[in-house]
């Protein structure tokens, strides 16, 4: 019998998290050392954006993609040759519906998966592909997406969404450093939300909500939370860690399954 896989949520901050010796980053390995082996893995990352549809990797070696500027040199050597995952694309087509999905082999996998994926499954050995955020779906049909795809994790599917809950990068470089009190008050109400699965929480925001104004910003960070969130499943348990805000930035992170894997990270 197929091992239920969690859902994750991976705040990723900085690119240099994927090499640095942050705390995240330490988080990331003993997780991955943590997980039982995927067949396969689906990640939703905030750095592809698409409208009208969503775009689904293909291809046998999706490449690695290095879209960021100024950082150090070796965060541009790194590469992740993960196998693509036909079979996978075809499934997701299959829950989705065609006239929801296009394949599309002009993409890769991005800082925001293999960012996160370098340390958590370093041998980049698990089939993989990456799903775009539909920027044309409301919260809502985000949401109803990710619980169309909650049964792949019964299937041995890992499913990581990357992202951060607050991310303002004009804010942040004003910030960082401190913990604001609008970015504080923020990643508390939306980790209760998770907890609790309240989804009108999660994705309506009064016009005058200053901290969820600031802290969601242009959005694409944010919504990925939607698709771990979404595909949760009956008996799920809820897990917070890596939890920590530097100025408009948190990298707080969420399990959703078995939060017995973990117990390392504490």
């Amino acid at each position: 019998m197929t091992q239920r896989m969690p859902a994750l949520f991976l705040g990723h901050g900085s690119p240099m998290n994927a090499i640095a010796d942050s705390p995240e980053r330490r988080g990331w390995v003993a997780l991955g050392q943590a997980l039982p082996r995927p067949k396969a893995i689906l990640v939703v990352s905030a750095h592809w954006e698409n409208q009208g549809a969503i775009h689904l990797t293909t291809g046998d070696f999706p490449r690695t993609i290095h879209d960021f500027s100024g950082f150090h040199p070796d965060l541009y050597q790194v590469q992740y040759p993960a196998p693509g995952a036909p079979d996978l694309v075809e499934r997701v087509a299959q829950l989705l519906g065609e006239a929801q999905v296009r394949r599309d082999d002009s993409w890769g996998f991005d800082h925001g998966t293999w960012g996160v994926l370098h340390p958590m499954l370093p041998k980049a050995d698990v089939p993989m592909i990456q799903l775009g955020l539909n920027r044309s779906l409301s919260t809502q049909q985000h949401l109803a997406v990710a619980a169309a795809l909650a049964p792949l994790r019964e299937e041995g599917v890992l499913i990581v969404s990357s992202g951060n809950v607050v991310h303002n990068l004009p804010e942040y470089f004003k910030t960082m450093g401190s913990k604001p009190d609008w970015a504080v008050e923020f990643q508390d109400r939306i980790t209760a939300a998770v907890m609790a699965d309240d989804h009108t929480a999660l994705t309506e925001f009064a016009p005058d909500d200053r901290a969820a104004a600031l802290a969601i910003n242009s959005a694409e960070h944010y919504l990925p939370l939607l698709y771990t969130v979404g595909a949760r499943l009956p008996g799920d348990e809820v897990g917070v860690f890596n939890h920590g805000i530097d100025g408009a930035m948190s990298m707080t992170s969420y399990l959703i399954g078995d939060t017995g894997l973990l117990k390392t990270l504490h």
